[in-house]
């Protein structure tokens, strides 16, 4: 069962009222959700798959926390907040919500890449179960 999922309007309005918001000069967010399509399909051309029914998530809660910390020491990067799902999640449903408040856009675009690219390689497991 899917968690509830947070309101990303909050999440500003809390970011805006943080001690470090005055540094901040804009605030990128990712909403990843699961795909009909396979990730082989879609990442390696894999075809015959079928689609996708349901995602069995879950996630390295410490690798997580360390990550976070991490992103806060990267250039201009003041504000980072992230939310994963676990569980199973069916076709919709959000994966994760990554908010990043940083200096400039060059930094806010790159951080939140290099955080959501950590996250997916090295802190989640995705099981595809196929209809």
């Amino acid at each position: 069962m899917a968690l509830t999922e947070p309101s990303i309007d909050q999440w500003l309005a809390e970011a805006k009222l943080d001690p470090a918001a005055a540094q901040c000069g804009m605030y990128l967010t990712h909403n990843g959700v699961v795909r009909i399509t396979p990730k082989a399909q879609v990442r390696e051309g894999v075809e015959g798959l079928g689609d996708v029914a349901r995602v069995d998530f879950s996630y390295d809660r410490e690798g997580l926390d360390a990550a976070v910390a991490e992103a806060l020491t990267w250039p201009g990067v003041y504000y980072v907040r992230v939310w994963l799902n676990e569980g199973e999640l069916s076709v919709g449903d959000s994966i994760m919500y990554v908010l990043i408040g940083a200096d400039i856009r060059p930094n806010c675009v790159d951080a939140l890449q290099r955080l959501v690219g950590k996250i997916k390689n090295d802190l989640v497991v995705e099981k595809e179960i196929y209809a």
